[in-house]
C-alpha cells in the first residue's frame, strides 16, 4: 500500500491540494463562534452550553490525536489526510442537523478529523518538503488561519441569508472539495512507482520510542546489531510506546506550549464576538473583528516559520509573539469598543505567530516523518486537552461573575504560562 506521494517538489497538483486539505483545518471551528448567540438563541442554550460546542471539538483534538499516528502507520500519511476530510465533511453536516445531540455529535465527528488531520500536516510537511520545512509549514499555517479568518467574517452575513444551520454547514462543501483535490493527487502518484519506491526506500518508519531518543538529544553510538532491533518488525504498529516519548525531558515543554497556546487561542475564537456584542457593537463588526484578528494570523504565520526556521533558538520569536498576545488581551479587556481593530491587529499577530512556532518548534525536533508524526499526536493530544476547558471555564467564569473582566484576566494567567512553557520548548536542542 502507497505510504507518500512521491513527485517532484514543484509539482503544482501536490501542493494544489495540500493547500486546500490546510484551508480545511479551521473553519469548522471559526465558523461557530460568530454563529453562537443565534445557536444558542435557537436551542436554548446557555453560555456554558454554547461554549460547550467548541469545548467537545477541541476536547476531540486532543483525546482521539493518537489516533493519526495509528491509521497512518496503517494507510500512510497522504491516505490518512483524505479520510479526515471525509469524516470533516460528515461531521459538520451532522452539526447542521435538527437538534442538540446532532449539534454536539457532529461537533464531535468534525473535531475527530480535525484532530487526524491536525497530526499529519506536520508529518505530511517533513515527507514532501524536507528542505523547505519552513516555507511550507509558514504556508500551511497561514493557509489555515486564512480559513479561520473567512469563515468568521462570512459566517453572520451568510446565516442572515440562509440561516444558521446552512451557513455552518458550508464547511462540508470545502472539505468535499479538498478531498477530491487529495485524491487526485493520490491516484497521480499511483503511476509513478519508481519514484515511489525510491521514497520509501528513503524514508523508513521510525517508532515513537526512536522519535523520543531524537527529541531528547543525541544518544551514546550502540551496534549494528542494537540499532537493527529497533527499526520496526513488518506488521509493527509503530505507535504504542508513547510512554518512552513522554520521558523525554524536551517534550514536556512543547507539549505545554502547544496547549496554553490553544487555549488562549480558543477562548477568544469561541468567545470574542460575545464579549464586543456585550460591550455594544453589534453582531456583523463583532464577525468582521474576528475575521480581522484571523487574517493577521496569517500574515505572521506565514512570515515567522521563515526566519524562525533558521535561526538556532527560536526563544525570541516566542517571546515576542506572546507578549503581543498579550496585548491584545489587554485592550479586549481595557477598551473593547476603542480602536478594537488596533486590538485585533496586536492579538492576531501575536497569535498567529504562536500558533506557527508551536507546529514548526514540533517538526524541527524531529528527524523524519514518522517521528514527527509521533511528537505531534502527543504534543497535540495533551495541548488541545488543555485548551478544551478553556471556552467551557471562559464561558462559566462569566456565568459567575456576571462579566467579562474575570475570564479575561484568567486568559492573561494563561498567557503567562504560555511564556514561560515556549521559552523552554524553543531552546536549541542538546548537540
Amino acid at each position: 500500500m502507497t505510504r507518500g506521494i512521491v513527485v517532484h517538489r514543484g509539482d503544482a497538483l501536490l501542493i494544489a491540494g495540500f493547500v486546500l486539505a490546510a484551508l480545511n483545518l479551521r473553519p469548522a471551528l471559526a465558523g461557530v463562534s460568530p454563529l453562537l448567540p443565534a445557536i444558542m438563541r435557537d436551542l436554548g442554550l446557555s453560555p456554558a452550553g454554547g461554549g460547550a460546542i467548541t469545548t467537545v471539538m477541541v476536547a476531540c483534538l486532543g483525546l482521539l490525536a493518537p489516533v493519526a499516528p495509528a491509521l497512518a502507520t496503517r494507510i500512510g500519511l497522504d491516505r490518512t489526510l483524505l479520510a479526515g476530510l471525509l469524516v470533516l465533511a460528515a461531521g459538520v453536516a451532522l452539526r447542521s442537523a435538527d437538534g442538540v445531540p446532532a449539534l454536539y455529535c457532529g461537533a464531535a465527528l468534525a473535531g475527530t478529523a480535525i484532530a487526524v488531520m491536525n497530526v499529519v500536516m506536520p508529518g505530511l510537511v517533513k515527507q514532501h518538503f524536507p528542505d523547505r520545512v519552513g516555507l511550507f509549514t509558514g504556508l500551511y499555517v497561514s493557509v489555515m488561519v486564512g480559513g479561520a479568518a473567512t469563515a468568521s467574517a462570512a459566517m453572520v452575513p451568510l446565516a442572515e441569508q440562509v440561516g444558521w444551520r446552512a451557513a455552518a454547514g458550508s464547511a462540508a462543501l470545502l472539505a468535499l472539495l479538498a478531498a477530491a483535490l487529495w485524491r487526485v493527487a493520490l491516484t497521480r502518484a499511483a503511476s509513478l512507482p519508481a519514484a515511489q519506491a525510491r521514497t520509501k526506500a528513503a524514508q523508513p518508519e521510525v517508532s515513537p520510542a526512536e522519535a523520543a531518543r531524537s527529541v531528547a538529544g543525541p544518544e551514546q553510538p550502540s551496534s549494528p546489531e542494537a540499532r537493527g532491533a529497533r527499526r520496526p518488525r513488518p506488521g509493527d504498529p509503530g505507535h504504542r510506546p508513547y510512554a518512552t516519548l513522554l520521558r523525554a525531558p524536551a517534550t514536556w515543554p512543547v507539549m505545554a506550549f502547544m496547549g496554553l497556546q490553544s487555549l488562549t487561542f480558543y477562548v477568544l475564537l469561541a468567545w470574542l464576538p460575545t464579549v464586543f456584542q456585550a460591550a455594544g457593537l453589534p453582531a456583523d463588526e463583532a464577525g468582521y473583528l474576528l475575521g480581522l484578528t484571523n487574517l493577521m494570523q496569517i500574515a505572521a504565520a506565514l512570515v515567522v516559520p521563515l526566519h524562525a526556521g533558521r535561526a538556532r533558538s527560536q526563544t525570541p520569536h516566542v517571546v515576542v509573539a506572546v507578549l503581543l498576545t498579550v496585548g491584545g488581551y489587554l485592550g479586549v479587556l481595557l477598551a473593547p469598543t476603542v480602536t478594537p481593530w488596533l486590538w485585533m491587529i496586536v492579538l492576531g499577530l501575536g497569535q498567529g505567530a504562536s500558533i506557527a512556532l508551536a507546529l514548526l518548534i514540533i517538526t524541527l525536533r524531529a528527524p523524519d516523518p514518522a517521528s514527527v508524526t509521533a511528537l505531534s499526536a502527543v504534543a497535540q493530544s495533551s495541548g488541545y486537552l488543555l485548551a478544551a476547558i478553556g471556552p467551557l471555564a471562559f464561558g462559566l467564569l462569566h456565568e459567575l461573575s456576571g462579566g467579562w473582566t474575570v475570564p479575561l484576566l484568567a486568559g492573561l494567567g494563561a498567557c503567562g504560562l504560555q511564556l514561560v512553557s515556549g521559552m523552554l520548548a524553543a531552546r536549541p536542542a542538546r548537540a
